[in-house]
């Protein structure tokens, strides 16, 4: 949460909001000053965040729209072609908005939030080669594909346990490669639904079969003038050890 002082200051520019909004880099400040004390009294936890977020009307965020998911689809596109990837699941797959841009043969979207997958199924309902499932159910469990990915996800999780299930599982899906999007430093977030987290000491200790590969620095790395046009995440790939792929 904002300190005191930092909370006395936004609610002393409260009145004059309209007028310093307008005003370039001033009035992007000032939008990411008021989100920074957001009151988080419906914020119980992560899955019933998203799953009331989707269910108003809300969206999956920034990220999966404009430059920065034209900047992340061509990312992943290039590594499926490069690794001859036939099979790809994504946890927390939101409302589908970025698989617009995908290049996947086959294509199986995971999230928490049971309205994020009655809207991806139907916006592709005519797509056989996709699929959408609810997490932790029957045919979830049942997934797997060449490439596992966590697309602005990790930093969404703000409960341990939550947290460990979903690393858990993100590995456990994986049959070569693993796509992490994500910050990468243990840190709390600005509002109750973000806290940042060192993963990649995740999964040096509790995923020692996959190795390091590569990290894809963001195009538009984080800008607090420009907050939705940028981004704190970064690339970041694994591959199973001992594997010839890639």
């Amino acid at each position: 949460m904002p300190s005191k002082s930092v909370s006395r200051l936004i609610e002393a520019l409260r009145p004059v909001k309209r007028r310093l909004v307008s005003v370039p880099i001033l009035g992007a400040m000032i939008r990411l000053l008021l989100r920074l004390v957001r009151k988080p009294e419906n914020f119980k936890t992560s899955s019933s965040y998203w799953d009331a977020r989707y269910r108003h009307g809300g969206t999956s965020g920034p990220g999966s729209y404009g430059r920065l998911a034209l900047f992340k689809s061509e990312i992943i596109n290039q590594f499926v072609d490069d690794n001859n990837i036939e099979s790809v699941v994504e946890f927390g797959c939101g409302d589908g908005a970025q698989l617009n841009l995908a290049r996947y043969k086959k294509y199986t979207g995971i999230d928490v939030s049971v309205e994020a997958v009655k809207r991806c199924r139907r916006d592709f309902s005519s797509d056989k080669t996709k699929a959408f499932f609810v997490s932790g159910s029957a045919e979830e469990k049942s997934v797997s594909a060449e490439l596992s990915m966590s697309l602005d996800v990790l930093y969404h999780l703000v409960e341990d346990d939550v947290y460990n299930a979903y690393m858990h599982r993100l590995v456990q899906s994986a049959e070569r490669f693993i796509c992490i999007y994500s910050s990468n430093v243990d840190l709390p977030g600005h509002v109750p639904h973000i806290r940042h987290r060192r993963f990649t000491r995740w999964i040096e200790t509790y995923a020692p079969a996959w190795e390091f590969l590569c990290k894809i620095e963001n195009r538009f790395p984080f800008d607090i003038c420009d907050p939705d046009e940028t981004s704190w995440a970064d690339f970041y790939f694994f591959r199973v050890r001992n594997s010839r792929s890639g």
